[in-house]
Parts: C-alpha cells; structure tokens; sequence
C-alpha cells in the first residue's frame, strides 16, 4: 500500500524553501566539547532543550504552530516558510508539556501560546473534523499537499490528537485559566469525524477532499507509522468506529502478522513495502511518542517487540553497513526519512530504510529510539555531539540529516523529525508524555474496545 513514505518523497522531490529572514537564536555556535564530558542525564537535558527551541524560539510566528521546515540560513526558495505542519504540530504541543516540566519555559508562556494555538486550529480548516496535513500560518487555510490532498488528512489529524491530548490532561486540575485551556483543547479533539473517514466501509481512509472526495484512495492497512489513528477512533467520544474497522482493516484479518527475521530478529508485523529489513525508523516513533508500547500487546503483537526489533534490525543493518559507507558503526547509525543528498550533491528528501540506503544518517532516528535501545542511542547521540557538531548541531538542535561519508549535512530542519526527539528523550527520562496519553479516560477506552492490554497502565 502507499503510505506517507511515498507521498513524502513526492512532496519534496524538490529543495524546499522563501526569502525570510533567519530569527535569531542562542545556541547556534557549534559546541565546543567540555574539560570533562557531559554526563548521559547531562547530554539529554542539552540535545533535549535544544531541540524544543524548533517548536518555541522558531514557531511559526502567526499560529504558534510548528513550521513544516525551518531553514536557519533563509533560504526558502518555494516561499513556504510560513507553512504549519498538523502532524508535526503535534509532537510541538507534546514538546511544550515537556518543556513546561523541565522549566525550560514559564507555565504562563506556554498556556498564553497554547491558547494562541487552539484559537487558531479552531478557526483553521477542517474537513469533517479533520485538518489537512498543511495549513497557511497566517491564515489557517488549506495549503494543498498534493494536487487532489487539499482535504483532511487523518494520520496528521491523529499526531496533532496525541498532543491535543497531552495538553488536556496535563493542565486539565490546573489553574481556572489552564481548566479553560484543557476545554479548548478537548473541544478540538472530540470535533474530529473519524468514522466519516470509513467511507463507509470497516476502513480508515488517509484523506477526504471537497473537490475529490475519496479519490486520493489511500486505505490505513498496516502496519506502518498510523496504528494511533485507529486507536484515536476507537477511542473517540463523539464520532467513534466499531472495533471490526481495526481488525479486518488495519489488521487485514490477521494478515498483518510477519513470521519474516532479519539477523535472526523476528519483525512480527509485515512493514508494509518493507517486509524483508522493516521500514524507517519513524514507524516505531510517530505513533508511540503518546501511545506507550511497554507492555503493550493486542491478538497481533506485543508492540514493544515490534519497535525494539524494528531498531535492532536497522542498528545492525548499519554495524553491517554492505554499502561500505563511511562512519556507519556503533555509534553512528539510523536510518529513517528525513532529508537527504541527491548524487549530484543537492539537497532532497528520502525514505532512508535498510532497503534504501543511500548514506545518510538521520539523527532523529537513532535519537527517538531512546526508549527501545538507550544505550546505542546515547552512543550515536554522544558522537553525533562531539564529533560531529561542526556538521550537525545548529539553532534547533541536530540538523536534520548527515552523512560522514560524504562530508555533507543538510542543515535544515523538519518538524516530524525534531518533535520525535524532544519527545522521546523526555518519554525516557520520565515517561511524561506516555503517562498522560495513557491515563487519558477515552484512550483506555478505546483501547480495550480494540482489544488491547497494557500490563504498564492496568489495561
């Protein structure tokens, strides 16, 4: 099936880009490697509070919401920089919680910007409840992804619902003002139709549009990034699905289940394009940055052994490196997509996977899988930060995409890669977000309906 891995590579075939000017930032110096080395609690807390700067220093002014790219030197040739990401929006509202936590920001700041941005989400276009992958920050209107997805799209409805979430029920006891702040927000999430998004049919559809309806046609089978879209509509209070849209859509009646191994690693699910190697390595990040997979099993998996053994496999997929591309190792390693070098040197955008290797190491990757495998993810992590920073760290953290073989870095950011990394090195160090998303009362709900059980949270 297609699936975000391709309309991506469609949607930025091309350099991507305006003329803005670049906002300042302190913290765009290259680091300069300590007397004694950062400790790991240090090392996480500097990557982590760095990286928040994407959702917090450089937001897209207007909206608050997160950018769909950030281009520190300006240069935006398609004038797009003030395009917001739904998606990638949310990882920034679950990026702000943790920010809040750590008192990298004032509480007040933060609830006077979040009630910045559910003011605009509310206004901002929504197709049947759902919003479009892209939006204009000034003006909340669609900005089409695609010639026909200028419509809802309900995977980046479903990671824009993992934040709306975690803001609720992290102010929802708080003061009168952050009590109003958590109705705003549940608002926005109980607004979103998703059993419009069945067609009909016991199936979730990625997209609808006004002017082509069903036409995109892209049916959510796993398995890939969207396992919470369907556990979102489960869950939903207001316009929920029966369970069977789950078992014979998602799960395809069971065909969902792998019995494939890759260096003796079972992948338990079929990676969808990717049954051999599995997939890249935001399937086991974009989806789990709310919904917790420790414990975490169905009739189908346990989902902490889908995501230690997708990281294990392409860990040593790296360590193995058939390509012979230089740098892979133990401590630089992660494939996932992210930006990318074309062979002419250019900057474009790929789906870097074990079956699509083209030298590129993508911070984000071994990064946000902190939580399945810390001790090679602090390894990359380190090295990536003392070795590597001359390349790699800018304003907002690591650059999006790095490759030693070649001597080359994008240095540019997205906001589906950076939102992952503050929230997962957050979910390791306290588990926070995971915890509130969890302990949401329609999340269990719908959990259960579908069949779920988390040893962790008592489902």
């Amino acid at each position: 099936m297609k699936n975000l891995l391709f309309i991506l590579l469609i949607a930025f075939s091309t350099s991507c880009g305006s003329s803005e000017p670049s906002p300042s930032g302190d913290g765009s110096a290259t680091p300069v490697a300590p007397q004694t080395p950062l400790t790991d609690e240090q090392l996480m807390d500097v990557v982590e509070k760095q990286t928040f700067k994407y959702f917090w220093d450089f937001a897209e002014p207007n909206s608050k919401l997160a950018r769909e790219r950030y281009h520190p030197d300006g240069n935006y040739p398609d004038n797009d920089s003030n395009i917001v990401t739904t998606g990638g929006s949310g990882f920034g509202l679950m990026s702000i919680v943790a920010a809040v936590s750590r008192n990298y920001v004032p509480r007040n700041e933060a609830v006077s910007r979040l009630n910045t941005i559910a003011n605009f989400l509310e206004n901002a276009d929504r197709f049947h409840g759902a919003w479009p992958h892209w939006m204009d920050g000034n003006t909340g209107r669609v900005k089409p992804f695609g010639t026909k997805d200028n419509g809802g799209d309900l995977v980046e409805t479903a990671f824009l619902c993992e934040g709306i979430i975690c803001v609720r029920e992290f102010f929802k006891n708080g003061s009168p003002e952050e009590q109003a702040l958590a109705q705003k927000f549940d608002a926005l999430w109980k607004g979103v139709d998703w059993n419009w998004y069945r067609n009909g049919q016991n199936i979730l559809y990625w997209h609808w549009s006004p002017n082509y309806a069903w036409e995109m046609n892209f049916p959510l089978e796993g398995y890939n990034e969207c396992l919470v879209t369907y556990i979102l509509a489960s869950s939903s209070p207001t316009h929920t699905i029966p369970a069977e849209a789950y078992h014979q859509g998602w799960a395809r009646n069971g065909g969902i289940v792998s019995s494939n191994t890759k260096y003796g690693i079972p992948l338990i699910l079929k990676h969808n394009g990717a049954e051999q190697t599995g997939g890249p390595l935001f399937w086991a990040h974009y989806s789990y940055v709310g919904l917790d997979p420790t414990q975490l099993t169905d009739q189908y998996a346990n989902y902490w052994d889908v995501n230690v053994n997708q990281t294990k496999i392409n860990y040593k997929y790296c360590i193995e490196n058939p390509k012979n591309f230089g740098g892979y190792g133990a401590n630089y390693w992660g494939l996932t997509a992210s930006y990318s070098r074309n062979t002419d040197g250019s900057i474009g955008y790929d789906a870097h996977m074990p079956s699509n290797d083209k030298g590129v190491i993508s911070p984000t990757a071994a990064i946000s899988s902190i939580v399945y495998t810390p001790a090679e993810s602090l390894a990359a992590m380190r090295n990536f930060y003392e070795n590597h920073s001359n390349l790699l760290w800018g304003p907002a953290g690591f650059y999006d995409a790095h490759s030693q073989h070649f001597g080359w870095s994008a240095k540019r950011y997205l906001a589906i890669d950076q939102g992952p990394m503050v929230v997962m090195i957050e979910n390791y160090r306290s588990g926070l977000l995971w915890n509130l998303f969890m302990n949401a009362p329609e999340v269990r709900q719908g959990l259960v309906k579908l069949g779920f059980h988390s040893g962790k949270h008592g489902i």
